[in-house]
């Protein structure tokens, strides 16, 4: 995937092992995304309406991956 403008949002420490993981946020330059390392089976694109509905499961609010997803629904494009 090709991404534009990239910006830092936070950071949470993780201790396994004993590691920092790093929250950005970044600008898509298309909706296509290529697979092709092994590392993830799956990757697709949410709307907002999506992560918003009441049946998604998102991550505990306190964990760095809900804080990017709150971020992105707070933003306007």
């Amino acid at each position: 995937m090709r991404v534009g403008k990239v910006s830092y949002h936070s950071s949470q420490p993780w201790p396994f092992p004993v590691a920092l993981m790093v929250g950005f946020a970044a600008k898509a330059e298309s909706q296509y995304i290529n697979l092709n390392d092994g590392e993830l089976e799956d990757a697709r694109w949410f709307s907002r309406e999506q992560l918003s509905a009441d049946d998604m499961k998102l991550p505990f609010r306190i964990f760095i991956a809900r804080r990017l997803v709150d971020h992105f629904l707070q933003q306007c494009d």
